[in-house]
């Protein structure tokens, strides 16, 4: 799952594929009976998912660590998805793109003169996504701020902006607003900038906009060749203001454009009008193998999709593996964007698993009719319907679940942009577990429901990999915990993708008013589609 801000390495260098070495774990137990929710819940165990899990975790310690897009453990992950799927006789298809992969090893940020002073990485700074590898040291030259309220800004947004200063060799001092952070940074590059500072914007009031005001974590969007930070409006101001001003800029990147894949299985029955898509991203973070961020989404609906192999639903079902999410959701949007108009109109739904196992987890549905009130509004037409089929698993099993919002941090974005009905499942990333959390859910209130959420201990090793000791003694006084993944939570979940699954490959009339129909009856008949609000996808970091 994408952040919301903060740093984040968007991907790292791995050496060494598990490619032809890994063991396949067949669907021995898949049946063409598995037609039911209660069949098929019953055919996908726990143990199942946990043989795929573990597989990831050792595809992980076999290539650096990581699993990310663009990188040969990503690449070995995809390897096995794909075999397993094809060797079950699902029609599998391998989708590649491009993406722009980046990777920070480390940074510093310092006044040279008039004072010599170094500053704190998320405290002074934050090294921008994309940012540049090198050195860039010189005078700041400002470059076309509004200090004035109501501050509106175009700086650094056109060529034209670097024609009456000289930036060459030295440092550009941009502020927010109007355009992308990467158009600015690109433009000073161009000009012949060593490096760049993007400040922000300072419009609106502190008290009302502190978004506006603070310092930020900002995306450059694409590969730029100078290093790039961001500061508080404050602390541009400073710099704007100071005679004589020479900073340095270190940064420590990677930053380049690689090529990574969707992975898909399409059941070879059912009508291609009417697709159920079912979908997880593959990729880790890449600080680590991703054992639950998403191990757990993977390999759940790994074991589901195998588990009715052999099923002859009413309706296709077409499952998807994503690549770069953790980049920004890219593989999903890439794949919604090489649909045509029919080929959208052909997919009646789109279920999202995302984080299913945290340790500290809740049930979270994603909420598609809003009924909390908070953040996005409703899904399209039809996503409160899916919304109610978690709901009615959920009760059936006596279980509480609380609404998840649609931030547009997962890979559902894409689909709801273009009036897809779109659910699914969440157990909280490093969102603190609130008291009447833990009173419905058990678990530590006050603490992370992903402690390793984007860090090296997202495990099967959690406390050997840099997790805190006392608090994971205290999370398996709790719980039962496999690594860094909840089991039970990891387990009821697994059955509730099963039993969304089986349930809308049967019968979409609830969320489109397709008819459907029973396991071993005759075909419906007729198509319906409905169409509700389009929504934006926000990723976890500004980008302007």
């Amino acid at each position: 799952m994408v952040p919301f801000s903060g740093r984040r390495v968007i991907a790292a260098i791995a050496a060494g594929t598990l490619v032809g070495t890994v063991a396949l774990v067949g669907p021995a137990t898949a049946s063409p009976n598995n037609n039911t929710v209660k069949k098929l819940t019953k055919a996908v165990t726990v143990k199942g998912v946990i043989k795929h899990l573990d597989r990831f975790q050792a595809i992980a310690d076999a290539n650096d660590g990581t699993r990310a897009s663009g990188t040969p453990g990503y690449d070995a992950s995809a390897d096995y998805v794909a075999k397993l799927l094809k060797k079950a006789g699902y029609q599998v298809t391998r989708q590649q793109f491009d993406f722009a992969f980046y990777e920070e090893f480390g940074s510093s940020f310092a006044q040279v003169a008039p004072n010599a002073t170094d500053y704190a990485e998320g405290v002074d700074y934050e090294l921008m996504d994309y940012s540049g590898d090198g050195v860039g040291q010189g005078q700041v030259v400002a470059v076309d701020l509004n200090l004035t309220p109501p501050r509106a800004s175009t700086s650094g947004c056109e060529a034209s902006d670097f024609a009456t200063v000289d930036v060459v060799g030295k440092i550009a001092l941009m502020q927010r607003g109007t355009c992308g952070f990467g158009d600015k940074v690109a433009n000073a590059e161009a000009a012949g900038a060593v490096g760049a500072i993007v400040m922000n914007q300072g419009n609106g009031t502190p008290e009302a906009n502190p978004d506006r005001y603070d310092l930020f974590a900002g995306t450059l969007g694409a590969p730029v060749g100078i290093p790039a930070v961001s500061v508080s409006y404050e602390a541009g101001a400073q710099f704007a203001a100071t005679a004589g001003l020479v900073l340095r800029i270190e940064a420590d990147t990677t930053s380049e454009v690689r090529s990574t894949e969707n992975v898909f299985a399409q059941t070879r029955h059912g009508r291609t009008d009417n697709v159920v898509m079912a979908g997880a991203h593959l990729d880790s973070d890449p600080a680590g193998p991703g054992y639950n961020d998403n191990g757990t989404g993977s390999a759940a609906l790994l074991e589901v999709a195998l588990q009715m192999a052999k099923v002859k639903p009413a309706n296709a079902v077409r499952f998807a593996w994503w690549g770069a999410e953790e980049a920004g959701l890219v593989g999903s949007q890439y794949y919604v964007d090489s649909l045509t108009e029919q080929q959208v109109g052909d997919i009646a739904l789109y279920l999202n698993f995302d984080m299913i196992g945290s340790p500290n987890y809740v049930f979270g549905v994603y909420d598609g009719d809003d009924s909390a009130q908070q953040g996005a509004g409703p899904g399209p037409e039809g996503s409160a319907q899916i919304e109610q089929v978690f709901e009615r698993f959920f009760a059936s099993r006596k279980l509480p679940t609380m609404p998840s919002d649609f931030t547009g941090r997962s890979d559902y974005g894409a689909f709801i942009a273009v009036d897809i009905p779109a659910g699914g499942l969440f157990t909280g990333a490093e969102g603190i577990k609130t008291a009447e959390e833990a009173a419905l859910f058990g678990g530590l209130a006050g603490e992370a429901y992903d402690p390793c959420y984007h860090q090296a201990c997202d495990s099967l090793t959690p406390v050997a990999d840099g997790a805190d000791p006392v608090l994971y003694r205290a999370l398996n006084k709790k719980y039962k915990l496999r690594g860094n993944v909840n089991v039970h939570a990891l387990d009821v979940n697994s059955d509730a993708i099963a039993a969304s699954v089986i349930t809308f490959a049967y019968d979409t009339s609830a969320v489109n008013g397709v008819p459907g129909k029973a396991p071993g009856k005759g075909k419906g008949k007729g198509k319906g589609k409905g169409h509700g609000p389009k929504h934006g996808h926000p990723h976890g970091h500004s980008w302007r």
